[in-house]
C-alpha cells in the first residue's frame, strides 16, 4: 500500500475520514485458502464466539489536505486472521479500525480489557472492531464514525447520550494497521463510568470485555498487555496535554 502522507510510524491529525468498498482482487486470501483454513480451524477451537464473517480492509490510502482518503475491499475474517498471523504477506493491505478513544470527566482515558473468549485475549485497548458489513451504506461510502460509537456502545452498553463525540480523527499509522483515533468524552469522574460500564457489561450474555481499565497518565500503561500504538496514541496525548 502506498499514497500521499500515509507514513508507518507516524500520528496525523485530521480533519476527517473518506472511506469506499471497492472491488479488490486479493491473492493471498485465494491463494492460500488451504492454509487459511486449516490456521482458522486451530485459532478457532474452543472458542464458539470466534465468527468467520465478512470484514472490510484497507488497500489503498493517501492523505491530503487533512482528508484520508481510503479504498477498503471485503474478505473472510478467517483470511484476516491468518494474514495477520502469517507476517501480513504481501501485496501490502492494512486493517483500518476506528477507535472510541473514551475519556472520563476528570481526564483519564477508559480501556476495555478482551475476554479470554475472544480473538485478542487480554489486550487492552479502546473500543473497536474491524469494520464489516453494517458500516457499508448504500452509496458504497463506509461509515467509520459510525463504526466508533456502535463498538463503543456494543462493548460497554453505554449510550449515545450518555457521550460526546468530537468531529476530529488522529490517525495512528504502523505496519499492517491504521487506527482512527476519535475523542469521546463521557461526563463522569473515570472511577464513576467504569462502575457504570461494568455493572452493564455484567448484564451483557456474551460481553467482549472482561475489564474497564482507567489510565491516567502514560505509566500506567506498562501494566497492561496494550498494543504498540496504543501507547504511541497516548504518549501523542500525554506530551500535548
Amino acid at each position: 500500500m502506498s499514497g500521499n502522507g500515509v507514513v508507518d510510524g507516524t500520528i496525523v491529525a485530521l480533519d476527517r475520514v473518506e472511506a469506499k468498498v471497492e472491488d479488490f482482487d486479493w491473492g493471498f486470501a485465494r491463494e492460500r485458502a488451504d492454509e487459511i483454513a486449516a490456521h482458522w480451524a486451530g485459532i478457532s477451537a474452543g472458542k464458539p464466539s470466534m465468527f468467520n464473517g465478512r470484514v472490510m480492509l484497507q488497500h489503498r490510502a493517501a492523505i491530503e489536505g487533512g482528508v484520508f482518503h481510503a479504498g477498503y475491499f471485503e474478505a473472510d475474517y478467517a483470511a484476516f486472521m491468518s494474514w495477520r498471523d502469517f507476517g501480513q504477506p504481501g501485496p501490502a493491505i492494512r486493517n483500518g479500525f476506528a477507535m472510541a478513544a473514551l475519556r472520563a470527566a476528570d481526564g483519564a482515558f477508559l480501556l476495555g480489557k478482551m475476554g479470554d473468549h475472544t480473538a485478542n485475549p487480554g489486550k487492552v485497548y479502546f473500543a473497536a472492531g474491524t469494520p464489516d458489513r453494517e458500516d457499508a451504506r448504500p452509496d458504497g461510502t463506509l461509515d467509520l464514525a459510525g463504526s466508533v460509537t456502535r463498538e463503543l456502545c456494543e462493548e460497554t452498553g453505554l449510550t449515545l447520550d450518555e457521550i460526546a463525540v468530537e468531529e476530529r480523527w488522529t490517525a495512528v499509522i504502523v505496519p499492517g494497521r491504521v487506527a482512527f483515533m476519535r475523542p469521546v468524552g463521557i461526563d463522569l469522574p473515570a472511577d464513576e463510568a467504569r462502575d457504570l460500564m461494568l455493572a452493564r457489561i455484567g448484564r451483557q450474555d456474551e460481553p467482549e470485555l472482561s475489564d474497564i481499565v482507567i489510565v491516567r497518565n502514560l505509566a500506567d500503561c506498562a501494566a497492561y498487555d496494550m498494543p504498540p500504538f496504543m501507547t504511541s496514541y497516548l504518549a501523542h496525548i500525554y506530551g500535548r496535554d
